[in-house]
């Protein structure tokens, strides 16, 4: 599912020199330029015979369970919903999903909403940048990097001053002071994108966004960051967004990210601002815990610790052993290197695995760097 969901973003989201676009409508028209929410999605059980081929019919409309009254205002949103178990699709259900793709490819698609917002970029980065290493997906890493150089040449100025969005006919084409949310997802998307590619420069975005974010929207007396920059418009009030709803609050994010910048970085100011926003959101996230479910994340993070990983020279092996395992409390190093004491004093193609930056014995063999894993993580 994951695949395919970021098949489905680069392939009808995607700006060609590599932003995200913003949506796409709900409605879309139909043959008679009449507008219907879900029209381009939604199927009737007569146009699964008009299209499949009899062998095939059958099987698909079982498997979808495709019904004369629909499921969706009189249509069929193909789905198995008392099946939800079961996901791993036949091969004739494949051939089945293939032919019906290229038959909605003669409808009118929905609108697309062709906005590149920075937040949501720099989520789909991270999101990109992480499934990227994890399943071995060079051609995701490959969209990720251009995702990267998007959002710095066209949403950074020339002084390092980052905007909330990005429009192709807009004048200028990048517009508005960026908030909180997209630094901080900024700062988590280039550490992220560092720790897939292996290049330095990544890391350096993503403290020149940490330092930005602590320099502009930092509430030096409470703690926590504003929504808006002490340099943009003057307000009654600067508030802070701080509850997680359908994405993760600013503060969440912030958080997160800036531990983990701390533990690639050495710099230790970066978990002490994180530290601030935790004291700052505990004051109130327990009388209403599910709207901080991000922030629990931070404070896992914070008392679990993190592992640090450094793998130096050229050891691909290594490298695939680690990107095999979903760690989400393990930062790496390699490739590049840059400015942290994880690399310093390193000999080459070792494995090295630390917890604050005591490291273990290092490894040169894949069983005993997994071992060395394992027991850093217990």
């Amino acid at each position: 599912m994951a695949t395919e969901i970021i098949d489905y973003v680069l392939r009808d989201l995607r700006h060609p020199e590599g932003g995200f676009f913003s949506a796409e409508d709900a409605d879309s028209l139909d043959d008679d330029g009449h507008s219907h929410e879900g029209h381009f999605y939604v199927w009737s059980k007569q146009q699964f015979y008009d299209v499949l081929p009899s062998d095939l019919a059958e099987q698909a409309i079982e498997w979808y369970e495709i019904a004369e009254q629909g499921n969706f205002e009189g249509a069929n949103i193909p789905a198995r919903l008392h099946h939800r178990g079961n996901i791993t699709r036949p091969v004739e259900i494949e051939k089945s999903r293939r032919i019906l793709f290229d038959a909605r490819k003669t409808r009118i698609r929905p609108g697309l909403d062709d906005k590149v917002v920075t937040e949501w970029n720099a989520m789909m980065l991270s999101t990109i940048s992480e499934a990227a290493a994890l399943l071995d997906r060079a051609d995701w890493l490959d969209a990720a990097l251009l995702n990267g150089e998007f959002l710095v040449n066209n949403l950074r100025d020339q002084n390092g001053v980052w905007k909330r969005s990005w429009h192709d006919s807009g004048s200028p084409k990048a517009r508005h002071h960026a908030l909180a949310a997209d630094i901080s997802h900024l700062v988590d998307a280039f550490t992220r994108l560092s720790e897939a590619s292996g290049q330095a420069r990544w890391m350096l975005f993503a403290r020149e966004a940490a330092d930005n974010l602590l320099e502009n929207y930092w509430d030096s007396e409470h703690g926590g960051v504003f929504t808006t920059p002490i340099t943009g418009e003057t307000l009654i009030v600067r508030q802070k967004d701080i509850m997680d709803n359908a994405t993760p609050s600013a503060n969440s994010t912030a958080a997160n990210a800036l531990y983990r910048l701390a533990a690639l970085s050495g710099e230790d100011k970066y978990a002490q601002h994180a530290d601030d926003i935790l004291r700052l959101l505990s004051r109130i996230s327990t009388s209403a815990p599910t709207a901080f479910s991000n922030l629990l994340n931070a404070v896992h993070l914070r008392y679990v610790g993190t592992t640090e990983v450094v793998i130096t020279g050229s050891r691909s092996d290594l490298l695939r052993e680690f990107n095999n395992r979903w760690i989400p409390t393990a930062v790496i190093a390699w490739g590049e290197t840059y400015d942290s004491p994880l690399f310093a004093n390193r000999k080459p193609d070792l494995a090295y695995v630390c917890k604050k930056y005591a490291c273990m014995s290092p490894s040169s063999d894949p069983a005993q760097f997994v071992e060395a894993l394992r027991e850093a993580l217990k």
